[in-house]
């Protein structure tokens, strides 16, 4: 198993107030791509764009997986999880480009089927429309995981560019719970698409 990595660097002020705190649905995350990690080693070079990167412990994962071959491109709509995501770049010695801005917005022009790894732990906790518009109003931790009706407001938002993103044989990671009804995700996706996907089954141990 690869090392989790470091983000030490980030306080508990950080965590509290601004910045997702790795936990346990970033650890099942970074089990499912270290198990294909294989599959991803055939893209030579590989385009990893993380949406949300919050810490960064994803997109440094990813990044000391494959080494000099990656670009490693990052957003957040939080100015604070930017920096905390370039801090975790330098403190784990990976190369992390961070964008401040809402999904991809910034770059689809320039990366249109051209994103071999897409990956997006969205705000998926079913929260009342109120608590949702609270959080985005206030730029506040709840942002990171109030996801409105069904958990699904802001996912919904983001399914419609995935398609355009990827290259032709690239993947796309989400984290999902029951209540987001990841099997209606993958239908969706596949109809309107052509995307296939599946519901990875939850590791049995904990980083």
């Amino acid at each position: 198993m690869l090392p989790t990595p470091v983000t030490s660097h980030l306080t508990r002020a950080d965590f509290d107030n601004h910045v997702y705190e790795p936990a346990e649905d970033t650890f099942i995350l970074l089990d499912a791509l270290e198990a294909d990690a294989d599959d991803l080693a055939s893209k030579q070079p590989l385009i990893c764009l993380e949406i949300g990167s919050g810490s960064g412990c994803v997109s440094a994962f990813v990044a000391a997986m494959r080494g000099p071959s990656i670009v490693s491109l990052c957003t957040d709509v939080n100015v604070h999880a930017t920096r905390a995501t370039l801090r975790t770049g330098v403190a784990n010695k990976t190369r992390l480009d961070v964008i401040h801005g809402s999904f991809a917005d910034a770059l689809a022009d320039r990366l249109r089927h051209s994103v071999d790894l897409l990956i997006f732990n969205p705000p998926y906790v079913p929260t009342t429309a109120e608590e949702l518009e609270a959080a985005k109003a206030k730029a506040s931790l709840a942002g990171a995981w109030a996801g409105g009706e069904d958990g699904m407001s802001v996912t919904d938002l983001f399914l419609p560019s995935v398609a355009d993103l990827l290259s032709e044989h690239g993947a796309f990671y989400l984290v999902a719970v029951a209540s987001n009804k990841p099997d209606r995700i993958i239908a969706t996706m596949h109809e309107r698409y052509s995307l296939a996907g599946e519901v990875r089954p939850r590791p049995h141990h904990v980083r």
